[in-house]
């Protein structure tokens, strides 16, 4: 998976390009951890995202309960397949998904 990190101010995109599974999620926390410090609104772009795995669910759900605390988290751009993820799971009643 590649990730493509874009800041303006206090807003933070994060673009996912690939799979989010087992393999890659540990490494979309890591950036995570890294870069929310001071971060007001986090967008995680998942227009390239080819497939998610429940650890990949369970990278974002932390980051959306890290977000709560400090602003918001907007997902943006996502295709069926993983919005088909999102309804089974009830994580379209948690997420502010665009």
């Amino acid at each position: 998976m590649k990730i493509t990190k874009s800041k303006e101010n206090s807003a933070l995109t994060l673009a996912l390009n690939g799979r989010l599974d087992t393999n890659t999620a540990p490494e979309l926390e890591t950036e995570l951890k890294a870069s929310l410090n001071g971060i007001e609104t986090l967008v995680i772009d998942m227009e390239e995202l080819a497939y998610l795995s429940s650890a990949g669910l369970r990278v974002i759900l932390a980051a959306q309960k890290q977000m709560n605390k400090q602003g918001r988290m907007i997902i943006r751009k996502v295709n069926d397949m993983v919005m088909e993820v999102f309804e089974v799971t009830g994580f379209t009643d948690i997420l502010t998904i665009e």
